[in-house]
């Protein structure tokens, strides 16, 4: 699915869920917040779950306040800000800039992970946003999603994932020493689940990739984990 397209069902689930203030604001969402989506978010993970746009909050005074984005899963929640330039930061007075600095705090103190992005850096340097985003959403939950992964699975993410070039159903196969046909299944189980991609191929998929949401993940710390057992060994007695 392109941007554009994922982008308006997206909203427009939103939109469905909200009412009053929380609906008007998705239907007048800003320059900064699409460039960001568009430059920066989509590029990096290619998917919108768990992803909340103006998410409505009780601020530290019992007041309302909207968070621009807001990425929930389980317990992770991570607040992002984007900043521009404006008239409107620049004419700040002091107890302003200090009750800005408070909400930010009080956010952090309620158990919310803070990221603030300049606009000019969404703008001009959208892959540095994007790195660190996937920094701390790697070090956060991309591992702990192989737990529900088999042996198998994990075995075909870490090939894919070491592989410099797609990888193909034969190549699977191999490495797993089953049929064609049950290297598909698993390959189409992984797709389903947002493990892989296609990379070459339409009607008949050739060779398979990583899938672009999981870029975050990093070298060490997914070799220890695709190669330690998980919850779906402990179930079926593999380790």
């Amino acid at each position: 699915m392109e941007f554009e397209e994922a982008m308006a069902r997206w909203l427009e689930d939103h939109r469905r869920r909200r009412d009053g203030e929380a609906q008007l604001r998705l239907r007048n969402l800003g320059h900064a917040e699409t460039t960001f989506l568009r430059r920066v978010w989509w590029p990096a993970f290619a998917s919108f779950d768990y992803l909340h746009p103006e998410y409505e909050i009780r601020d530290y005074r019992d007041g309302l306040r909207y968070i621009d984005f807001a990425y929930i899963r389980g317990g992770l929640r991570v607040a992002i800000e984007i900043d521009g330039f404006s008239a409107h930061h620049r004419d700040l007075n002091s107890a302003q800039f200090a009750a800005q600095c408070q909400r930010q705090n009080h956010l952090v103190i309620d158990g919310w992970d803070v990221l603030r992005f300049a606009y000019i850096d969404v703008e001009s340097h959208p892959r540095v946003c994007q790195q660190t985003l996937q920094q701390l959403l790697g070090r956060s939950i991309g591992v702990a999603d192989l737990a529900d992964l088999s042996w198998r699975e994990r075995g075909v993410v870490l090939l894919v994932w070491s592989s410099a070039r797609p990888v193909t159903p034969q190549a699977i196969a191999d490495l797993l020493d089953v049929k064609p046909d049950a290297a598909r299944e698993l390959l189409r189980s992984l797709i389903a689940r947002k493990w892989l991609q296609p990379a070459t191929g339409t009607r008949r998929i050739r060779t398979y990739t990583l899938h672009p949401s999981r870029a975050h993940l990093r070298g060490t710390a997914l070799r220890a984990a695709l190669l330690h057992p998980t919850h779906a060994d402990r179930r079926s007695g593999r380790s």
